[in-house]
């Protein structure tokens, strides 16, 4: 029998019952929320913050163990974000991405180069053709927030310290300044651009 979530956990119905129907389900790996398709039970009190921090009636979730629980069952269904289980479905809110890319490891150089990336919530992926990396820029600004998708058409915002990485192993390609991962290479920043600043 599952354990009873304490008070300093999430007390709400429909929260505990998403958690406690995720225990349940889970296996090894991911569970398969694209196989589930339970009627909509209306949105739930929950946000991820543009840092990746995860919120519940705007307290922190400062429980890893309980936030990565809830990101194993996140799907994205256009510009919406749904906290899945064979028997609910709850909407979110997601502030920008909602997993932030932490860390970030080159192996391989050139087009045979890989960048693996580890999310907050701990999960790896490698840039390529399935991954990619992109690049949006603020109109304002022309700061970049540059993303790399994790799965299923959830992305992670690429941490400032990452993307400083990236940008020293940068190369010149097709008139692009970018990165090669998986065998794609990934345009960060017209060269035409780079030479004007």
């Amino acid at each position: 029998m599952a354990k009873a979530m304490s008070k300093d956990m999430i007390t709400s119905p429909s929260a505990e019952s998403l958690a406690e129907a995720v225990r349940a389900a889970q296996g090894k790996g991911l569970p398969p929320v694209h196989k589930w398709n339970p009627e909509f039970c209306g949105d739930l009190d929950m946000r991820i913050a543009a840092d990746g921090t995860w919120f519940y009636q705007g307290t922190p979730i400062n429980r890893f163990a309980l936030a990565r629980l809830f990101s194993t069952i996140l799907r994205r269904e256009g510009d919406s974000y749904f906290l899945v289980t064979p028997v609910e479905k709850v909407g979110i809110t997601v502030d920008d991405a909602p997993f932030v890319a932490v860390d970030v490891e080159a192996e391989g150089s050139g087009a045979a180069q890989e960048l693996i990336f580890e999310t907050n919530m701990g999960e790896r992926v490698v840039a390529g053709p399935d991954n990619p990396i992109r690049v949006e820029r603020d109109e304002e600004t022309g700061e970049p927030r540059p993303y790399v998708m994790v799965r299923d058409g959830l992305e992670a915002l690429i941490d400032r310290k990452s993307f400083y990485r990236l940008a020293g192993i940068g190369t010149e390609h097709d008139g692009w300044f970018g990165l090669w991962s998986g065998g794609a290479f990934f345009g960060i920043i017209p060269q035409a651009d780079l030479s004007e600043g």
